[in-house]
């Protein structure tokens, strides 16, 4: 199921919110509707928490169904509060917006090339995938141009071949191109996905809707 939706009003739902298979991470101010939009299309338990005591959870928090990258910044009550879950990795780096900067679904994680590569072997281990540094559209934000799911990816359509086969390698999901929030590239920032659904900016056209369905595999 794919549905239309917002954060309060916002349609880069993909900002505020995250989900793996089982779970879906939404801010504490969020409306109901927001809740029974994820939890219909999606099939998870949303749960209403914050990051770094802010709402930009989609942002802050890379997840996969085993583990979640989460910025330093990130206090030791969210922490605990999510690892009642799964495990949680703090990403003490410069580039420490973990939604923003790393791709990840069950099979792999492409990450921002400037991440210091001695923290790869811990971001490996909390979401149990190989971890490999690249770009999307010649971005270095490789989880605002990108969403991906254990069934496919939509990756902003200034992507190139090169970058394709990379995330083909890593993720094991084929990659298609499209826009969302009527003609945002940074599809990444417009949804909130997994296998089974997704909700996506309520500005996104017919067409948009159509190539996530066909790229993400959602009927």
């Amino acid at each position: 199921m794919l549905n239309l939706s917002s954060y309060n009003g916002n349609q880069y739902v993909g900002v505020f919110s995250c989900a793996n298979e089982n779970i879906s991470l939404i801010p504490v101010d969020s409306s109901d509707t927001l809740v029974n939009d994820l939890e219909s299309a999606l099939q998870v338990k949303c749960i209403k928490m914050n990051i770094a005591s802010t709402n930009l959870i989609g942002a802050l928090v890379a997840m996969n169904s085993y583990g979640a990258i989460v910025a330093s910044m990130a206090s030791d009550s969210e922490v605990e509060m999510l690892s009642r879950h799964l495990a949680v990795y703090k990403l003490d780096d410069r580039y420490n917006a973990a939604g923003n900067n790393i791709l990840v679904n069950d099979r792999g994680a492409l990450i921002n090339p400037d991440i210091n590569p001695a923290l790869y072997r811990d971001i490996a281990d909390t979401l149990q995938v190989e971890v490999v540094a690249g770009t999307i559209a010649g971005q270095n934000i490789v989880g605002s141009m990108a969403a991906a799911t254990n069934k496919g990816m939509l990756c902003h359509p200034d992507s190139t071949k090169a970058e394709f086969e990379v995330l083909h390698s890593v993720l094991k999901v084929k990659p298609a191109i499209g826009t969302l929030n009527y003609g945002s590239g940074m599809v990444g920032a417009c949804i909130v996905a997994n296998s089974k659904g997704g909700a996506v900016g309520f500005r996104s056209t017919p067409i948009e809707l159509g190539r996530v369905e066909d790229a993400l595999g959602i009927f």
